[in-house]
């Protein structure tokens, strides 16, 4: 059974140019978004993220989860930017 639609509050924490592109490291967002996807969805028309979420990585509640991942009231929502290393 799916979660109702409906306002749900969640943390979002933001990573590298994400956070730059946000001007926070983390907020909390009260959405109607049902997916981790939806979610980003939003969050980019709001900050004009650059990125494609075809190029972040998503993790809800401290675990790598997939854009379809269901949101729930509470949750704690990370996006991740690919990290330059060397």
């Amino acid at each position: 059974m799916t979660e109702p639609a409906g306002p749900r509050e969640v943390r979002v924490s933001y990573f590298a140019l994400l956070r730059d592109e946000a001007g926070c490291d983390e907020e909390r967002v009260v959405t109607a978004s049902a997916t981790a996807g939806e979610l980003y969805a939003e969050l980019s028309d709001r900050y004009r993220f650059s990125l494609p979420p075809e190029r972040l990585r998503v993790a809800v509640n401290a675990g790598f989860a997939d854009w379809e991942t269901a949101l729930a009231d509470g949750d704690l929502v990370v996006f991740i930017p690919p990290v330059a290393g060397g």
